[in-house]
């Protein structure tokens, strides 16, 4: 097979080389493909430098043209065709001869074929059996049954030729003789002529009256064969005219805001709390007073002391919100989970903070701390879970980010509740481990977060500054360095700058060098220092800043710039015994010495300023550069070669002549068999493409065929409407 296929090749390359075609080929780079070799050796003659893939491909097809495709065209068909063509079979005619006879029998086809339709005037024309020219003149009565439109167009004609006169404008003119063109007729002829006509007209109505009596009977009988099918639709038209009575839906009623919905909530419960009271004091309603006059005294007095019972034991419905853990475990022990989540629930549908202006700081005093001791005992008793229980919030918040950034370019700061989750992860497991299940997972999300998510308000810069106070509480023990902390730092210091023009340092992302959110820290108006106070920056404010004066917001400001400025003196006093830690606060240094106002700022944000300054050593120390040692190489051993046989194939082989004889038959076998594969894939390619191009050629073949009936059946129409109206007329 190989040799065959070597063959075919050889023939076909020669055959291109000598065609007339082949210096173009060789001319066009697009036509040759050369065969690069990894290394030349020495000795070795190529063949096949140099191939021609588009001419391989084309004789490749053209082959399978030739016997594949023949044999797909035969399969699965037995029986052979004849041609039943004058003279095909007879060696003794010639082909002229053959033409000339099949002519002749075709043109005598069609002849036969046109006379069938054609009226000879010599025949006689026969209605019902009898001779229209042996039928009475004048004696037919109309039908009664005729178009009452088509009635008065022989009497018309009849009164016009009788009374009008109308030999000269019922004239007609014959084709043949040009004499007898000014002729008229006679006046027996033209009636003659009008009977005839009529008679005509009324054959065709009647004709087609009996063809739609024929076609009325043939749907009566297919109607009746098709009845005892329609009888099992009864079900179906019940459940039809049942959807056609159903209600149909009614308009909703307008979206209530969330302070409408808290307090509808507010007032259902305080509605159910008292009549929960009016049940435990024995306080009945009017319509339980009149069901209970109706009965005996007795059993009155069980019924009540029976709902007291209940409504006793049933859970309240609004509570007080706890101000102490000690207020919260009273709350929730002895209940449980159940009842323990409806308490949770109901307590803060209570206390909604759009319901009263205290309802907020009851919620938020519980601090996190409060809840560290009871949790971290339930990690020690069911580690695995609460490991998994972290890691799944940590992953659908990492992804959630993902996929904000991929849809919009940018992503918000974490919630509340994400930095409630990352401190209890800071609180439960340890931080100072190179690589933790959940630590490190927490660890890659703060980067994350203080990389990508951009900062566009005061809440967002308060956000960063909490992201930056739990990323100090995961690498304070490690003292493991985090460049994202202090680029993070350097653009929240950016921020407070007002001239940002002739800059000493670089802010890179998710910072701008200016922009529209790139003066939030901004003070606008310098006097407000003196009566400003230091004081903590809560979480609340974190989720949402209240609606503050102009001089309580630049308040705010100074005491985020005061935070800031604290972390970065605690950044110094982490990272001071590094080689690199004046380079890496330079950048600070430069915005702090020679951009950041502090002249008039309040005294601790001065104090802080001096203290950083202090920290960072003005010109960082020179390092020398790294460079090898300088002593001789130690050269490598050497090995004396080990020379082993190796075949034209590359690949070592057995040391007996058996083993060798194996391998290469393998070897050939297969190569063989890969060449197989290669042929059979292509052969199914050019199967499948010549599958396609039928079932598309007889696609077109039946749109064509479509097309031509409808433009059949659209003419038909039109003839037949222009004959309904010249009826009509």
């Amino acid at each position: 097979m190989m040799r065959k296929q070597q063959t075919f090749s050889r023939g076909l390359s020669d055959k291109v080389r000598k065609s007339k075609a082949a210096p173009e080929i060789q001319r066009n780079p697009f036509e040759v493909k050369i065969n690069r070799k990894k290394f030349d050796v020495l000795g070795r003659k190529s063949k096949h430098d140099v191939g021609l893939p588009g001419v391989s491909r084309s004789r490749a097809i053209q082959k399978r043209k030739e016997t594949l495709l023949k044999e797909f065209r035969a399969k699965d068909k037995n029986n052979t065709f004849i041609d039943r063509r004058f003279g095909e079979y007879d060696q003794k005619i010639t082909p002229e001869e053959k033409i000339l006879q099949r002519f002749t029998l075709e043109r005598q086809r069609t002849q036969d074929r046109k006379d069938m339709y054609n009226l000879n005037e010599e025949e006689e024309l026969t209605h019902y059996g009898q001779s229209l020219a042996e039928m009475e003149k004048m004696t037919d009565v109309i039908d009664s049954d005729s178009d009452s439109e088509e009635k008065g167009l022989l009497s018309a004609e009849l009164t016009a030729t009788h009374f009008g006169g109308g030999g000269g404008l019922l004239r007609k003119k014959s084709a043949g003789d040009e004499d007898e063109e000014h002729k008229p007729k006679s006046r027996q002829e033209l009636i003659e002529e009008l009977i005839i006509k009529s008679k005509q007209e009324k054959r065709e109505r009647q004709t087609q009256k009996e063809e739609a009596q024929e076609l009325t009977e043939k749907l009566d009988q297919e109607w009746k064969s098709i009845q005892n099918l329609l009888a099992h639709l009864d079900e179906y038209d019940m459940t039809v005219r049942e959807l056609g009575f159903e209600m149909k839906a009614q308009p909703s009623e307008k979206l209530k805001s969330a302070e409408e919905l808290a307090r509808e909530e507010k007032r259902r419960l305080q509605t159910l709390e008292a009549n929960r009271l009016k049940r435990m004091m024995g306080d009945a309603d009017a319509e339980e007073e009149q069901v209970c006059a109706e009965g005996p005294p007795a059993v009155i007095e069980e019924q009540k002391k029976a709902a007291q019972e209940a409504a006793k034991a049933e859970l309240p419905y609004t509570f007080t919100a706890p101000e102490s853990y000690s207020d919260l475990k009273a709350l929730l022990q002895d209940h449980g989970s159940e009842q323990q989540r409806l308490i949770l629930d109901r307590t803060l549908k209570c206390h909604h903070p759009s319901l009263a202006a205290g309802n907020k700081a009851k919620l938020q005093y519980a601090r996190v701390y409060v809840f560290c001791s009871q949790i971290c005992g339930l990690c020690q008793m069911f580690p695995e879970a609460a490991c998994k229980a972290v890691q799944t919030l940590l992953s659908d918040s990492g992804h959630s980010m993902e996929e904000t950034l991929e849809v919009k370019g940018r992503a918000p700061m974490p919630d509340l509740d994400m930095l409630v989750l990352l401190k209890i992860t800071a609180l439960l497991f340890p931080s100072s481990d190179f690589r933790h299940p959940v630590t490190t997972p927490a660890f890659l999300y703060i980067s994350q977060a203080l990389t990508r998510c951009v900062v566009l308000s005061l809440e967002d810069v308060c956000k960063g500054l909490i992201l930056c106070c739990l990323a100090l509480e995961f690498v304070s023990l490690s003292r493991r360095f985090f460049p994202e902390l202090l680029n993070f730092l350097l653009g929240l210091l950016h921020l407070t700058v007002s001239d940002k023009r002739n800059m000493g340092y670089t802010v890179v992302s998710p910072f701008r060098w200016q922009g529209k959110s790139c003066d939030l820290l901004v003070l606008k108006d310098t006097n407000v220092s003196h009566s400003w106070n230091r004081k903590p920056i809560s979480l609340h404010t974190a989720h949402r800043i209240p609606a503050q004066s102009p001089v309580e917001r630049d308040h705010y400001r100074l005491s985020l710039i005061d935070s800031c400025l604290d972390l970065v003196k605690r950044c110094t006093s982490l990272y001071k015994d590094l080689p690199s830690f004046a380079h890496i606060f330079q950048p600070i240094r430069t915005l702090l010495l020679q951009h950041l106002p502090v002249e008039g700022s309040p005294a601790p944000i001065q104090d802080l300023h001096r203290e950083i300054l202090d920290a960072i050593p003005e010109q960082p120390s020179q390092h020398a550069p790294l460079v090898f040692k300088k002593k001789k190489p130690i050269p490598l051993k050497l090995f004396t070669p080990k020379i082993v046989q190796i075949l034209d194939y590359g690949k070592k082989r057995g040391n007996t002549k058996e083993e060798k004889e194996r391998e290469r038959l393998q070897h050939k076998y297969k190569r063989e068999f890969k060449g197989a594969l290669r042929e059979i894939r292509k052969d199914t390619r050019f199967l499948a493409r010549e599958k396609l191009s039928d079932v598309m050629s007889r696609d077109a073949e039946r749109k064509r065929k479509v097309k031509e009936l409808y433009g059949s059946l659209a003419t038909q129409e039109g003839e037949w409407k222009a004959l309904k109206r010249k009826n009509r007329k």
